[in-house]
């Protein structure tokens, strides 16, 4: 753990050359459709360590001047209340935090879009939300028979009913909370809108996964497909790509189906298309700076198991469909991989079995396993919190960094006067403590400044932890599996 397999410099270094290359082959302005998380993209991190999660944004800031980002987000998702699942928030807010995001860092935000736009209430209301903030919000309608019926989409009924989008940069980023929002439509519609008034624009696609010049059955190509078997992606190889190169390139089954549609609407704007295969379209230079094959390979055979536990307490909650899970239980066997190649799980369950109370299990940085039990004073994460920070700061096991005078009256407040039934200490309420506790101890001042040890590193609990819990440990970067058991007969944890 902790060992780095890819380099992070380099590819800031290749993807922005890369993209200007891109630029100047069209020679006017080149929308650029971002896949998957242009900030926090802690998929990519977690299965390419090295990789950080803002190194797309950091990118682009190495050529902000010419760049202005688009944000694309589906009407029917704001009306459905659609949630972006690392965060726990919904699309719409997550609209809202990326815009402050990306004007914090200097970027230029010009406008929003609301795609497949069908006079949604709900996305009517955050319209005007938008607007009343300055923020210049466009409408893109359904087109029926997207993308296949090129004569209604190439004409004033189809990309022509949808209102063009002013921009002012070169490089048009279009980004979006998350995938099936529209991303590719807008580009499209803009480049047709662009060739009516006669202006040069041109269309590229980053999509860091799968990695296209990967083997098909290469472990973080597998844990992509992991990370999407609710949209029923598929990596496959790219037929036009080995036909027009005789090169074997990854792509996924989406891409590669609509290509030869894509193909025919880029001839009908341009008189000939670009491209001759969907990997042409793609600007990703991520496979080329991977530096240790073997450290990668192990890293995203561990988000495969980690996506596989996921999906089975999705499930459990009813947020998951059985065809989901049926799909990761077919790739943890392609990848040769059970329960037992996560080493915090067993551990877990052990402690588990000999108290017959929810377990939990960290695996450091260092490699050291430690454990944590449920007790009277606080739940099983918890207790395995406080001893990896103990663990961390070389902090002897017997020294309580919370005495129970401590804890007691926080248990108090929360039984007798905020009503929670479960008097144990969850994790967040945990840490208010151990700070509280630092102003005065040396000791858990010690364990405090151990935090930042804690991102990256793997746990378990035998139980699906509240949703406190689960929020504050992803907060801290930890990456987190349970089993798909309910503590006792709750159906809801607080």
């Amino acid at each position: 753990m902790g060992a780095k397999g890819f380099d992070n410099a380099k590819y800031l270094k290749t993807q922005s050359e890369h993209i200007r290359e891109r630029i100047a082959k069209f020679g006017g302005r080149l929308y650029l459709e971002f896949g998957g998380k242009l900030y926090d993209d802690f998929h990519a991190s977690r299965v390419l360590p090295g990789f950080q999660p803002d190194s797309k944004l950091r990118m682009l800031l190495q050529m902000k001047k010419d760049v202005e980002i688009v944000i694309a987000i589906n009407a029917a998702d704001i009306e459905k209340n659609r949630m972006r699942g690392d965060l726990g928030i919904t699309y719409d807010i997550d609209v809202l935090r990326l815009i402050g995001l990306f004007r914090r860092k200097g970027l230029y935000v010009g406008s929003v879009v609301l795609t497949q736009f069908c006079d949604e209430p709900a996305a009517e209301k955050f319209q005007r939300r938008l607007e009343s903030q300055g923020i210049k919000v466009y409408r893109h309608y359904r087109i029926e028979g997207y993308p296949s019926n090129l004569q209604l989409i190439l004409s004033e009924n189809g990309f022509g009913r949808n209102e063009y989008i002013e921009t002012s940069r070169q490089l048009v980023v279009v980004t979006a909370p998350g995938p099936g929002s529209g991303k590719m439509a807008v580009c499209l519609s803009q480049i047709y809108q662009e060739h009516l008034r006669g202006k040069q624009a041109g269309y590229a696609k980053f999509e860091t996964f799968p990695v296209w010049n990967l083997p098909l059955k290469h472990p973080v190509n597998v844990a992509y497909e992991a990370a999407t078997a609710d949209l029923n992606d598929v990596n496959m190889i790219d037929p036009f790509h080995l036909e027009a190169h005789g090169q074997m390139a990854v792509n996924y089954n989406r891409d590669v189906e609509v290509f030869p549609v894509l193909n025919a609407m880029f001839r009908q704007i341009f008189g000939e298309s670009p491209y001759q295969s969907p990997t042409d379209m793609g600007v990703n230079m991520a496979g080329f700076c991977i530096e240790n094959d073997e450290i990668v390979c192990a890293a995203a055979r561990q988000e495969i198991i980690r996506r596989f536990f996921d999906t089975r307490c999705s499930l459990r909650q009813s947020a998951a469909e059985p065809e989901t899970l049926c799909k990761l239980e077919l790739l943890m066997q392609q990848a040769n991989l059970t329960e037992a190649d996560r080493p915090v799980v067993q551990r877990a369950r052990e402690i588990a079995e000999d108290t017959g109370e929810p377990g939990a299990a960290m695996q450091l940085p260092n490699g050291k396993i430690v454990t944590g039990r449920t007790t009277e004073l606080m739940g099983a994460a918890s207790a395995l919190l406080l001893n990896a920070l103990k663990s961390l700061g070389r902090i002897n096991d017997d020294i309580l960094l919370l005495s129970p005078t401590v804890i007691e009256p926080i248990q108090h407040l929360k039984v007798d006067h905020l009503g929670n039934e479960n008097p144990r200490l969850h994790t967040d309420e945990t840490l208010v403590a151990l700070s509280i506790s630092a102003a005065t101890s040396p000791t858990a001042e010690r364990a405090m400044t151990q935090l930042a040890k804690l991102r990256g590193c793997e746990m378990h609990s035998t139980v699906i932890l509240s949703q406190v819990d689960e929020r504050t440990l992803r907060r801290l970067g930890v990456n987190l599996t349970c089993d798909a058991q309910f503590q006792s007969n709750r159906l809801y944890q607080k």
